[in-house]
């Protein structure tokens, strides 16, 4: 007899030969507790377990799935491609066609694109790129703001670090960890005074266009418009990570909805790939031409805008219309408001916090504006919160620091059945003890 599995028997043998039993931490459920899920199928708004089990789902690949899963546009282009060949080591015609509909969205932003595989790459290359072109080392960035796993990143990153309660990582040397300088976010003040006593030595400052790695935190107003008058007052670059909200919260990312201010650099990832391992770096042509084979900065991959990534992200570009972000919208607006509504009936203090279609909830009484206030949260009211959607078939994000991910495949009944397992989850939420 075949051998039936289950989550749990899944986890066990994963566990025997991944680390952790998975290959990202924050799919080890570490924050929630018990074991994660094991999928075998997507479709839609919805995934399917091992066991059977049918989800509606929020976490979205964690927001390369913005048709939704399984889009039949892009499945038919990726099967087109894998027909023609996985990949060549060559140039495709697709990647500069892609490059092209690329800046063809954000005009004035990007007139060069270089394509890569992760988002970790893209953020790695942009900062080689930036003390490379001003002939400084030292970066800054915000905490609780996640730019990926590379070694001068990981200070007070959010995302899988705050999920794990880890505050760097080991294996980084303390020469590397100290080119790196961490401020508070949102806190123009910080910004101000330490250009003022080190701006000729910093290369660049990278940040979120709008944080969503620490729950989602969005910028005060005005906030990235002044932090890139002051770096470039002090001859610094600003390097703008929109690897999730790049093209989710707009055709042109969180950069569309507020013009005023141009960064140097700005890296994609996600979306950009519709599903499969793909980013990108890119700027004005005088930065990005200081790229090998141009200029002086090296950065090379293998796998750098492989034609079957390329085909799904031109697919999705392709279906990704005003309805789309429409349907984002108003998928959004109406999950989190049913959650504001749920908990607030069981007494929980809550704050529900949107960039565009981006949201999350903090168990805090006032909208949190950086990552010692989303630290203060009462963090022990999501695992209980969490299992209980779980067990009413909504899958979601398995840490309170992570952003919700809707699609354009959440129509009435998806949406309708997440609003239906709330207020038991708001119940189990109350009732959770620290």
């Amino acid at each position: 007899m075949a051998e039936v599995m289950t989550n749990d028997s899944a986890f066990v043998r994963a566990k025997a030969v991944l680390p952790g039993g998975v290959n990202s931490p924050v799919r080890a459920f570490g924050s929630v507790g018990g074991s994660p899920i094991s999928l075998v199928s997507a479709r839609g708004a919805y995934v399917t377990d091992v066991e059977g089990r049918e989800y509606v789902d929020l976490v979205g690949a964690w927001g390369p799935a913005i048709l939704g899963h399984a889009h039949p546009g892009v499945v038919a282009a990726v099967q087109d491609a894998a027909a023609k060949g996985l990949g060549f080591g060559a140039s495709t015609p697709g990647e500069t066609v892609l490059a092209e509909t690329v800046i063809a969205r954000v005009g004035s932003l990007v007139e060069k694109i270089r394509l890569v595989s992760t988002g970790t790459e893209a953020t790695m290359t942009a900062i080689r790129l930036a003390r490379g072109a001003t002939g400084r080392d030292l970066l800054v960035k915000f905490a609780g703001h996640y730019h990926g796993h590379s070694d001068g990143l990981l200070a007070e990153a959010g995302s899988g670090l705050a999920t794990l309660g880890i505050p760097g990582s080991a294996g980084v040397p303390a020469a590397i960890a100290a080119q790196t300088i961490v401020i508070g976010y949102n806190d123009l003040d910080a910004v101000r005074a330490l250009f003022a006593a080190r701006g000729s030595e910093i290369a660049a400052v990278i940040v979120e266009a709008a944080a969503a790695n620490m729950g989602v935190v969005p910028p005060d107003k005005g906030f990235n418009a002044e932090l890139t008058r002051v770096a470039h007052q002090h001859g610094a670059l600003v390097i703008l990570d929109e690897v999730l909200t790049g093209f989710r919260v707009s055709p042109a990312g969180w950069w569309g909805l507020d013009r005023s201010y141009l960064p140097d650099l700005v890296t994609y990832g996600k979306v950009i790939g519709g599903g499969l391992p793909l980013a990108a770096l890119g700027g004005r042509v005088e930065l990005m031409d200081l790229l090998a084979p141009l200029g002086p900065v090296y950065q090379a991959g293998t796998l750098s805008g492989n034609p079957v990534a390329v085909a799904a992200g031109l697919a999705t570009f392709a279906a990704t219309d005003a309805g789309v972000y429409a349907a984002l919208d108003a998928a959004a607006t109406g999950i989190s408001s049913a959650l504001s509504v749920a908990l607030s009936a069981e007494g929980v203090e809550h704050t529900i916090q949107r960039a565009g279609s981006l949201f999350s909830m903090a168990f805090l009484p006032s909208a949190p504006r950086n990552y010692d206030q989303v630290r203060a949260q009462q963090a022990f009211r999501y695992p209980p919160f969490f299992h209980a959607m779980l067990d009413a078939g909504v899958s979601l994000p398995p840490s309170v620091y992570e952003a919700w991910f809707v699609s354009a495949a959440h129509d009435d009944e998806a949406v309708g059945r997440i609003i239906e397992a709330l207020p038991l989850a708001a119940k189990a939420a109350a009732a959770a003890r620290e």
